[in-house]
């Protein structure tokens, strides 16, 4: 799922945030920005909340609130004058925000480029899986060509133009640069120059470039060598292709997102099967894999990889380039079924699960303490040399936000314990309670509404 434009936050003491149309917030360290509108709050936990390990706040909207959020659709109540126009076509659009908003739209390269095997690009991962498993893909589709954006990037970009938009994030196809996925390999010039187009095509339209190194397309040679992100020799090969897009873009590119939604990438990739590279337990329907064991190591892999290429642009090129470089990480708010101990517990652990699988490495240099309990000897370590490098490897942290779920506490035997991870949360996730949804359906299908977004939301 392509994701939104996102925009820089404040981690300490309080988070600020922005949304976009995909529901996608970032977080920034260091001084607010003045085109932030939103906050975001990772505080300490609430004394109404029964647990020790809880790090998240639950504190109330102000001022305004969402109303319907996700899937490249969201709604925005603020305190800003009403509009006076009534028609639906023109009522949402750039004058729904404040000034100095980053409002954008976002894309990821194989789900709009095509060109899938021209212009010297190498085949990824997403290309065999959709190719050799399309009964796991919706109407058997590929993105062999979609909608063609490698040959009509200029009227992608007019009609952005035309909505008043102030930037665009896409992904750079880490094969339409390095075919064979590593410098060994060769640079593929066209790839290059196709950036390049786009690049400038954007900037002399008036919209700044927010650019994803990695959208889940690794390139088919480096699954072959070595297993991909199954192995930490990826981390070298995704550094040096992220220097090459340092070298040859940075000069205008001032946004730099590592990675978009990582847990996609390992849970829906290696741990359901559903996403390429298509791994998962012999349970759940495939031929390679392992549930409960490969997530956590693909998860590892990409924090890794996340600080050698941060690392790299912070401490070569940043001072020059003047940009910024952080993650993009994907979360659902889950409410507890109800306010007994064990729901809050159970909601706890879903957030855990999720999103702080990946924000604890980040922000403490170590994995959440209810996954390393319950996960133990199946959940890599950081070495000492690891974390400290872990210590400013961001200027933000990005959140893309679809949708909540109520979470129940689910109990396994010993005889059948989870097979799956996501299971390991001992949490059910649910969109109903008692017969009632937790919110309405946006025109997406995703459920959210303005009483069930993240509480600890605030507009500022």
């Amino acid at each position: 799922m392509a994701s939104g434009i996102s925009q820089p936050i404040s981690m300490s003491p309080t988070t600020t945030m922005s949304l976009t149309s995909s529901g996608t917030s970032l977080l920034t360290k260091g001084k607010q920005p003045a085109w932030l509108s939103f906050s975001f709050s990772f505080n300490k936990p609430s004394s109404s909340i029964p647990s020790s390990k809880n790090k998240y706040s639950r504190t109330s909207v102000r001022g305004g609130s969402i109303v319907c959020l996700g899937g490249g659709s969201i709604s925005v109540q603020t305190s800003a004058p009403p509009q006076t126009t009534t028609d639906p076509a023109v009522a949402f659009g750039r004058q729904s925000f404040p000034p100095g908003f980053v409002f954008g739209a976002a894309t990821a390269a194989y789900q709009i480029e095509g060109a899938w095997n021209e212009g010297g690009r190498g085949p990824s991962i997403w290309d065999t899986f959709t190719q050799q498993h399309p009964e796991k893909i919706e109407h058997r589709s590929t993105g062999n060509i979609v909608v063609d954006s490698y040959h009509r990037y200029k009227e992608d970009v007019k009609m952005l133009k035309d909505m008043n938009l102030d930037s665009y994030r896409f992904s750079i196809s880490w094969s339409r640069i390095l075919p064979k996925g590593s410098l060994k390999g060769g640079i593929n010039q066209e790839g290059i120059n196709y950036y390049n187009n786009l690049i400038n095509e954007l900037l002399k339209n008036g919209l700044q470039p927010y650019v994803t190194l990695f959208h889940w397309d690794v390139p088919q040679a480096l699954e072959d060598a070595y297993g991909g992100f199954l192995s930490k020799k990826i981390m070298l090969d995704f550094r040096d292709y992220c220097e090459v897009c340092f070298k040859e873009f940075g000069d205008r590119v001032k946004h730099w997102i590592t990675l978009n939604e990582p847990w996609s990438f390992s849970s829906m990739g290696y741990g359901l099967g559903r996403h390429a590279p298509g791994r998962c337990s012999q349970i759940l329907g495939c031929s390679v894999g392992d549930s409960i064991i490969e997530p956590y190591i693909v998860a590892h892999n990409l924090i890794l990889a996340h600080i050698a290429a941060a690392r790299l642009y912070k401490d070569k090129y940043q001072r020059t380039q003047g940009g910024q470089v952080g993650i993009t990480l994907v979360c659902m708010w889950y409410h507890p079924y109800d306010q007994t101990h064990k729901q809050v517990e159970a909601a706890t652990r879903a957030l855990d699960f999720m999103l702080a699988w990946y924000l604890d490495p980040l922000m403490h240099r170590d994995y959440p303490f209810n996954m390393k309990a319950i996960v133990r000897d199946r959940l890599p370590t950081f070495s000492k040399e690891e974390a400290d490098m872990i210590k400013g490897s961001y200027d933000f942290i990005g959140i893309n936000y679809y949708t909540a779920r109520y979470a129940r506490e689910v109990l396994y035997s010993q005889n059948q314990p989870p097979f799956l991870n996501i299971n390991e949360s001992y949490a059910e996730q649910l969109e109903a309670k008692d017969g009632v949804p937790l919110g309405k359906f946006c025109p997406t299908e995703i459920t959210v509404r303005e009483s069930h977004h993240p509480q600890n939301l605030i507009f500022q």
